[in-house]
C-alpha cells in the first residue's frame, strides 16, 4: 500500500505541490526535458525568485530534482517520485471508486419500484 510507503508528512508535501498550477506545469515541463531555473523562469509572469521557490516546493516533495552546473541549476524529473506519487492518487482513485459503487448500490436497493400503468404527466 502506498500510504504506507509514504509518511503523512511525504503525502502532504505531494498534494501541495500539485495544488498549484504552476507547479504542475513545471512538473509537465521537466518530465519532457531538462531546463535550468532561469530557462523555466522564462515561462511564467512572475519573478526568477517565486519560480525558485516553486522549484523547491516541487524539490521537497521529491518531484523533481535539481544539479548544480556551474552557475546554473538544472531541473529534472525524479521519476521515482513521480511514480510513488502516481501509485499514492491511483489508490485514492480506487478508494473513491469502490465508495462510489457503494453508493450507488444502496441507492439502487433503496429506490421504490416504479409504478405500473400509466406515467403521470
Amino acid at each position: 500500500m502506498v500510504v504506507d510507503q509514504l509518511s503523512e508528512s511525504d503525502m502532504d508535501r505531494v498534494f501541495q505541490a500539485f495544488a498549484d498550477a504552476t507547479r504542475r506545469d513545471i512538473v509537465r515541463r521537466v518530465t519532457l526535458a531538462e531546463y535550468t531555473v532561469s530557462g523555466l523562469a522564462a515561462y511564467y509572469t512572475m519573478s526568477f525568485a517565486a519560480v525558485q521557490k516553486h522549484v523547491a516546493i516541487l524539490e521537497r516533495a521529491s518531484l523533481i530534482t535539481k544539479e548544480k552546473r556551474g552557475r546554473e541549476q538544472v531541473v529534472r524529473a525524479n521519476h521515482s517520485g513521480l511514480s510513488k506519487a502516481q501509485r499514492l492518487l491511483d489508490q485514492y482513485e480506487a478508494i473513491w471508486r469502490q465508495r462510489s459503487a457503494r453508493i450507488a448500490n444502496i441507492l439502487a436497493e433503496e429506490a421504490p419500484d416504479e409504478p405500473q400503468g400509466k406515467a403521470v404527466p
